[in-house]
């Protein structure tokens, strides 16, 4: 083996005898058998579940990884082209400098510190909430495990809440779910949906571009993934032209059952109209598809002249025909709108004329995992029980609110305005959510240089962007894309004054990477 060493180049020299120093390591560090010979690990790339090797999920792929070494280079000492990495991959709003809502917090402290209930430093609403909470807790304690379904008192807030968010369509506690994070309700759902065998299996229909997570629980579940494409130059409007096509499409080797719709969008920041909604509701009724509506950015709205409509409402108002007949599960989280609060884990779902007996395999699914996090549940509480006018806290929880959403529609403005004075840069207005998902023109010679690496090329751009300026995106083929075209998906969440030098220096490198490869004169938008 170190024969080898000799007959490479000198850089190529030093990755072998790393490579060969690390195999060294590895095996005097390996456990043997009694007689010397080495013992076989169980689980190699070989062994391992096909499905979990199919599974990508670009939110936190290869580009956040390298975007990690170089963050970890720079802390220590390594010279680059900038001085820090922005991330702008991911909709982490507190990671990117976004404040907690205090009253939100206030209530979960409580409920985790009861000893704060004597304290005067807190809110009287805040105390009501946090007691009420811990006496539907086991001792009343936030340590102790919930229901499968989560706290009764807290899932009958989330029906309040939804009763009058679609102002009084009426909504069933015993119908909602307590989620660890939206992403747990959408696979548990996927799970009781996937089964049959070759082209009875069952069938999933998800938007593109789409969220990795339905691809990637697809894959693992070893369902089919069926693509409706949305309508890019219609502002990424669902058409339902597309969907009859991808429908029949589909039915020569699967069995079609469940669609999936993400309102607001992401990574592509549409907010869908109500006719849009009303064609897939029809369209579900008349295939008879089971709807999965993902809606976990319905405060996230920043048009004014658009506005959020669930797809409950839309059934309800659509008539009982379609009310009582469609099956419907719709998803929301405490880790989007206003609050930000990935970290607690919370999230809802409410599922609608579900078979009484499907319905107890549902529980029986969700006490494998035992509970959602209970100080996750908590925080899902607040979002849905928030101060009401005649509360102490209103006034402040309000401007708390107010701001952050105002900052988020003024931050979608400008990326979108400033997308679209780049040449070779088109982006649709960011109507909602927390992203942009502009499409880019990449010339033919860096396409064929991709292809030549190996990757992709919105790929090959957005890694020549980390390690030129710093900026973290992730390209678009991580969610799918029409065949030809090349977009990124990157976050609105980074300070005022931080995105306008993201977008500053975004505009200065996709400048330079057009004159590197192409000219300028005719980028196409």
């Amino acid at each position: 083996m170190t024969q080898t060493w000799y007959h490479i180049d000198r850089q190529s020299s030093l990755l072998i005898r790393t490579i060969h120093l690390k195999s060294v390591l590895q095996w005097l560090s390996s456990p043997s058998t009694p007689d010397g010979k080495m013992r076989e690990k169980t689980l190699t790339m070989d062994t391992l579940n096909p499905q979990v090797k199919a599974v990508e999920y670009a939110v936190r792929g290869p580009i956040v990884t390298k975007a990690g070494d170089i963050e970890r280079g720079l802390q220590q000492g390594q010279k680059h082209p900038f001085t820090e990495v922005i991330k702008a991959n991911i909709g982490d709003s507190h990671a990117m400098g976004q404040k907690p809502i205090t009253f939100l917090r206030q209530v979960v402290a409580l409920c985790s510190f009861p000893e704060l209930l004597n304290s005067p430093s807190f809110p009287e609403d805040a105390k009501q909430r946090a007691r009420r909470i811990l006496q539907g807790c086991g001792g009343q304690s936030l340590g102790s495990y919930s229901a499968s379904q989560g706290v009764d008192c807290i899932r009958q807030d989330v029906a309040v809440y939804i009763e009058q968010r679609d102002k009084g369509v009426p909504a069933d506690w015993d119908n909602i779910y307590l989620t660890t994070g939206a992403s747990d309700g959408i696979v548990s759902i996927l799970k009781m949906l996937v089964s049959g065998q070759g082209r009875s299996r069952s069938g999933v229909m998800i938007p593109i571009p789409q969220y990795p997570l339905y691809s990637a629980a697809i894959s693992e579940l070893e369902a089919v993934q069926i693509n409706y494409y949305l309508d890019e130059d219609n502002c990424w409007a669902l058409d339902i032209n597309e969907l009859h096509r991808a429908y029949q499409a589909a039915k020569e080797h699967c069995h079609p059952r469940v669609i999936c719709i993400i309102n607001p969008g992401n990574p592509t920041g549409q907010v869908q109209s109500r006719k849009c909604i009303e064609d897939v509701l029809h369209f579900a009724y008349e295939e008879n598809l089971f709807v999965m509506s993902d809606e976990v950015y319905q405060d996230n709205v920043y048009s004014p002249d658009l506005q959020f409509h669930s797809f409950k409402k839309v059934l309800y108002e659509m008539g009982p025909e379609y009310f009582n007949t469609v099956e419907l599960a719709s998803f929301h989280s405490t880790s989007k709108g206003y609050s930000g609060e990935c970290g607690f884990r919370g999230g809802y779902m409410e599922v609608l004329n579900l078979d009484l007996e499907v319905k107890a395999q549902l529980v029986k699914l969700l006490s494998v995992r035992l509970c959602p996090p209970v100080s996750g549940q908590a925080a899902m509480d607040v979002i849905v029980n928030p101060p009401l006018p005649h509360e102490p806290s209103y006034l402040q929880f309000h401007k708390e609110k107010s701001a952050v959403l105002g900052a988020l529609a003024e931050k979608a403005q400008v990326t979108e305005q400033t997308l679209n004075t780049v040449p070779g840069i088109k982006c649709n207005p960011v109507q909602g959510a927390m992203y942009a998902f502009p499409r880019i023109f990449i010339p033919p010679r860096a396409v064929e240089e991709a292809k030549s690496l190996g990757m992709s090329p919105d790929m090959m751009y957005c890694l020549r962007l980390l390690e030129e300026t710093g900026i973290c995106l992730v390209p678009g083929s991580g969610f799918g894309q029409r065949e030809g075209t090349y977009h990124f998906r990157m976050t609105i969440l980074p300070t005022t004054e931080k995105l306008k030098v993201l977008l500053e220096k975004l505009r200065d490198f996709h400048i330079k990477f057009l004159k590197e490869y192409a000219s300028l004169e005719e980028p196409k938008r």
